[in-house]
């Protein structure tokens, strides 16, 4: 059982257990108020103050925002990884182009660009 003003683990669990294709705009927004809600809620209010189970389910939270923070740092890694992969294989290509040009021009069978 939740703590009074909080979300009930029951409710918490409904949503996140319905797929985001079977929910309207509506209930996806109102899952994500009650949600940053809840998560203020817990923020101020002191561990102290909470029953056992309030603290594990926050505790439970905090575990899941942290994995996927983690995950989003891991997909922005890989992503500049390949973004930077991308560019050096750009400028070396723009680099052999060059050469090759140059190569042309010295041996004459360029175009003289």
């Amino acid at each position: 059982m939740s703590d009074t003003g909080r979300e009930s683990f029951t409710d918490k669990a409904q949503k996140n257990l319905t797929p985001e294709s079977q929910k309207s705009t509506t209930d996806k927004v109102s899952d994500s108020a009650s949600g940053v809600a809840d998560k203020a809620a817990g923020a101020v209010q002191p561990n102290d103050q909470k029953s056992s189970t309030q603290q594990a389910g926050d505790k439970a939270r905090s575990a899941g925002d942290s994995a996927s923070d983690t995950g989003k740092s891991y997909l922005d890694q890989a992503k500049d990884t390949a973004s930077s992969v991308s560019d050096s294989v750009s400028n070396a290509l723009g680099q052999a182009a060059d050469l090759e040009d140059k190569a042309d021009y010295v041996s004459g069978s360029g175009n003289n660009k």
